[in-house]
């Protein structure tokens, strides 16, 4: 069946000129001024093709129209607020689908994400390992990936841009490569990798050296499996948390991302 097309907001200001008895209150109300409170209520009153108010030497008055159609609207803005609550309840605002590369997880996300658990009783993780999901296809709440920028998404970058250069102690003078780090001019890598976790493995075996991101290794270094041959500088490329807009307006979006930038 085909549903009438509703005047929404003309139908919000009827409300609150009906609460008031009053187009200037009304205004205030609705930060609005009292003349677009007028044309919305004439505007209204052409839709329906009835009169709403009706001015008295007493001031304004609501109509038998107006009278009869104003519980059933209240009853239904009520029902549009319990409809956005249970939307809302539908995110799950317990459980996190969150994609991130696997080298970033292992080193730097999963202990963190064990602290918010601490943090957060109950809460749930989901995890992609394809940091480049489509976020509706994956239903993704929001993902890590190594970028310049956000793009087109909101986004937070979780440390600075910065790489270094690394290898285990008593490896070879062998480059280990792989395609989000360029190698220095005229360097031939020994080592072909995929991707940045190939190539923090690689180098922690002993393979070679590697330039890599400093967030990456921070934990290898501290620990004393790598050693910092270079750096660490100031790279291109950094650790952002990203989603889109409605995801990243998700309360629960919202504590992650405090979490873990340290706010």
């Amino acid at each position: 069946m085909k549903r009438t097309h509703l005047p929404l907001n003309a139908l919000r200001v009827f409300d609150a000129a009906a609460r008031h008895l009053s187009f200037t209150r009304a205004a205030d109300e609705l930060a609005v001024t009292p003349a677009a409170v007028g044309q919305q209520i004439r505007a209204l009153e052409d839709h329906l093709g009835t009169v709403l108010f009706r001015r008295t030497s007493k001031g304004l008055e609501l109509t038998d129209e107006g009278c009869a159609g104003l519980d059933p609207l209240r009853e239904g803005f009520l029902r549009f607020e319990e409809s956005v609550q249970a939307m809302q309840a539908g995110q799950a605002n317990d459980h996190y689908a969150i994609a991130a590369p696997r080298e970033f997880y292992a080193q730097w996300l999963a202990p963190r994400l064990a602290q918010f658990r601490k943090s957060v009783p109950g809460v749930r993780f989901q995890f992609v390992a394809d940091e480049n999901a489509d976020f509706t296809e994956a239903n993704l709440d929001v993902a890590i990936r190594l970028v310049d920028g956000p793009g087109d998404l909101e986004g937070i970058e979780l440390a600075p841009a910065r790489r270094v250069v690394v290898a285990a102690t008593d490896a070879p003078d062998d480059w280990i490569d792989w395609p989000g780090a360029p190698l220095p001019d005229g360097a031939e890598a020994s080592v072909l990798t995929g991707n940045a976790g190939q190539a923090l493995s690689s180098a922690i075996a002993g393979m070679g050296k590697a330039i890599l991101p400093y967030l990456l290794v921070e934990e290898a270094l501290e620990a004393g499996r790598l050693t910092a041959l270079e750096g660490p500088d100031e790279g291109r490329r950094a650790y952002w948390m990203v989603a889109p807009l409605p995801q990243w307006r998700q309360k629960k979006v919202k504590a992650l991302v405090a979490f873990l930038s340290g706010e």
